[in-house]
Order: C-alpha cells, then sequence, then structure tokens
C-alpha cells in the first residue's frame, strides 16, 4: 500500500506495504520489538525469542495477529494485537499489545494505516473497540492515538502478576 507524505517542504513518497505477518517474519519483528524495547527503556525486560514468538503467532495454540509494515523489503514497523472483550461494556475488541514505527518511517502514515487495518480487521468479526496502553513520558504516542481518536482514560492501574508471583498463584 503506496503512503505519501508531505514534509520539510518537499513531498516524499513511499512505498509501503502493510501485511499479515507470517513464520518467515519472526526475525524481523523481533528486530522491531528489541528496537521497541530500547526505545521505552525497557530492554533489561526483554526476553522474547524466536521460538516463543513464532509458537504465540503461528503455533497450534496462537494467541495473537501481527501485522508487518516493509518499504522496499525493509522492515518498517509491526503491530501485535489479539481479541479481547469489555465485560461491562460486553464489546468484543482487540488489545493493541505494541504497535512500533521505525524511527526512518515515523510521520508518513505508518503507524495510522496499521491502526486502521486492525479496526478493519476488527470490524469484520463484529469488533467494537481497540484498547492498549501507553507509557506516560511517550507524548507523542499520546498525541498520535488522540489525534486518531483515542480516548484516554486515567483513572486505572495497570498490574500484573508474573514471574514468581504467577508460578506461586498457578500452583
Amino acid at each position: 500500500m503506496p503512503v505519501s507524505h508531505f514534509g520539510r517542504g518537499r513531498f516524499i513518497f513511499i512505498r509501503m506495504e502493510i501485511r499479515e505477518a507470517n513464520d518467515s517474519d519472526v526475525a524481523a519483528i523481533l528486530k522491531l520489538m528489541r528496537d521497541f524495547a530500547a526505545f521505552e527503556k525497557l530492554e533489561q525486560y526483554f526476553e522474547a525469542t524466536e521460538e516463543r514468538m513464532r509458537e504465540a503467532l503461528f503455533g497450534i495454540d496462537a494467541v495473537a495477529q501481527a501485522l508487518l509494515a516493509e518499504s522496499n523489503g525493509v522492515p518498517a514497523g509491526y503491530a501485535i494485537f489479539f481479541p479481547y472483550f469489555a465485560t461491562f461494556r460486553g464489546q468484543k475488541g482487540y488489545y493493541l499489545e505494541d504497535l512500533y514505527v521505525d524511527p526512518t518511517f515515523r510521520g508518513t502514515g505508518v503507524g495510522e494505516s496499521m491502526v486502521r487495518r486492525i479496526a478493519a480487521k476488527g470490524r469484520e468479526r463484529g469488533f467494537e473497540r481497540i484498547d492498549f496502553q501507553v507509557l506516560e513520558w511517550n507524548s507523542r504516542a499520546i498525541r498520535f492515538y488522540e489525534k486518531l481518536g483515542a480516548e484516554r482514560d486515567d483513572t486505572e492501574r495497570h498490574f500484573k502478576f508474573t514471574d514468581e508471583a504467577f508460578r506461586r498463584l498457578a500452583e
């Protein structure tokens, strides 16, 4: 899908393809994920492996889907998302776990195109929403999502059971 961008007084045309990721894209997605972890200053928590990602995205019990954006065969960004249900509203949707665009391609419409693609996939399934989180300090991402019409909810707090806490609960 072609994406064009006007910037710095000149018109830039970027040929971009956004497609469903496949098994052979796992290494490229993992590299972009490492870049995303570094951008979010969370690389010390990065433990994903090709094997784990392949299983999560393409295994028999796959739990997530991925899109890959490429420009002339160069990975430009990715999105990982999975079905979600908001109980109080009774709405089905997608939870957008990751949306990352390589800095070289930011501002070209790639991120918006991926969000629109996820929304269209959701509409085809009868979904009504996309939920996600953004780190408080990432004002550029917050502006991006708000520009697309996202509603911000500062009343919720993110919690998780992981590592030893999860193992204790699962016993």
